[in-house]
């Protein structure tokens, strides 16, 4: 524990020094937020506040990892070996939501890539990775029912296509979550920490090794992200959050759990959901706007109150987690 605490530190302040050097930089670039005219009137004076943020978390994430590799390498080699593919998996998330903040800012639109580019390079990484996790890794495909507390054995032919629909999903949840200061860097840290917290008791050292790097990104991260933000993590970092969420949750053969630890992701996705389809039978409205913490933020809460309200309920169901293992 006490070697995982040192990594988590590490990674803290290495966010910490690179947002500190890379922040202004982006300011320098004028690489600033663009707020979606149809979005909360509040918001449009966040724009210009730096975004790509994301690249920071990616770049410590590289660093740090690289560094355990070459650790872990002298004597666990089979768990240096491990780091990799989950390193890759956030990586290679992030790195499309990158290329899509990338064209945002070029063009000076909102829009970024097109939706089937989008999915498309979403798809490849989700696909990559669980075809390294079956047939490399020889992981199986056994999926933990949460409170049965048992096993199930999927065929392949239907487990490839399931974990490929969590990663997406979990990655447009997290997206969408990204929508006011600290909201789904402080919800995306209390499951990262449940998660790891599992591979602690389960025993899976890539795991606990990567979730501390990425909590101590996160944490360093929120210095910076909390209302009102110095710095936004665009796409780049939404992406490379929930590639990470995904990865780590099929690695640990728990992809269901998401269905708990997620919870305020899942509830932005379906308010979406809800009021797009509502809209088109009725052309009226169930919430004053979606997702659903612009709702709150228009029916009067500030942003801090939603941000700590909606880590809150993470938190709890992140509690309800782990009594379900």
């Amino acid at each position: 524990m006490q070697y995982q605490n040192k990594i988590l530190l590490l990674s803290f302040v290495a966010t910490v020094v690179l947002a500190l050097i890379i922040i202004p930089i982006l300011r320098k670039l004028k690489v600033g937020q663009i707020e979606r005219e149809e979005g909360p009137k509040s918001h449009l004076k966040k724009q210009g506040t730096p975004t790509m943020g994301g690249i920071i978390m990616i770049i410590v994430l590289l660093i740090v990892g690289a560094f355990l590799y070459i650790d872990f390498s002298k004597d666990q080699p089979d768990v240096a070996n491990a780091i990799l593919p989950l390193i890759g998996v956030s990586v290679g998330f992030g790195l499309i939501g990158f290329v899509d903040d990338f064209k945002k800012l070029f063009f000076k639109n909102t829009k970024g890539l097109s939706p089937r580019a989008k999915m498309l390079g979403l798809l490849i990484v989700a696909v990559a990775y669980t075809i390294v996790l079956t047939n490399v890794f020889n992981l199986g495909t056994d999926t933990y029912i949460p409170f049965v507390k048992e096993y199930i054995t999927l065929p392949i032919w239907v487990y490839i296509p399931f974990a490929v629909l969590v990663m997406l999903a979990t990655t447009n949840a997290i997206n969408l979550t990204d929508g006011i200061d600290g909201l789904s860097t402080s919800v995306t840290t209390i499951i990262i920490t449940c998660l790891t917290v599992i591979s602690v008791l389960l025993g899976v050292k890539e795991v606990t090794a990567v979730g501390a790097i990425l909590i101590g990104a996160c944490l360093g991260f929120l210095l910076f992200n909390l209302h009102p933000a110095k710095v936004m993590m665009g796409d780049t970092g939404s992406l490379m959050l929930g590639g990470a969420i995904a990865g780590i949750a099929l690695y640990l053969k728990m992809p269901l759990l998401l269905l708990i630890l997620a919870i305020i992701p899942i509830i932005e996705t379906l308010s979406v959901m809800i009021q797009v389809t509502y809209y088109k039978k009725t052309g009226n409205r169930v919430f004053k706007m979606t997702p659903i913490h612009h709702h709150f933020e228009l029916s009067g809460w500030k942003e801090n109150k939603i941000v700590s309200v909606f880590s809150l309920v993470t938190l709890v169901f992140c509690i309800i987690g782990l009594f379900a293992i």
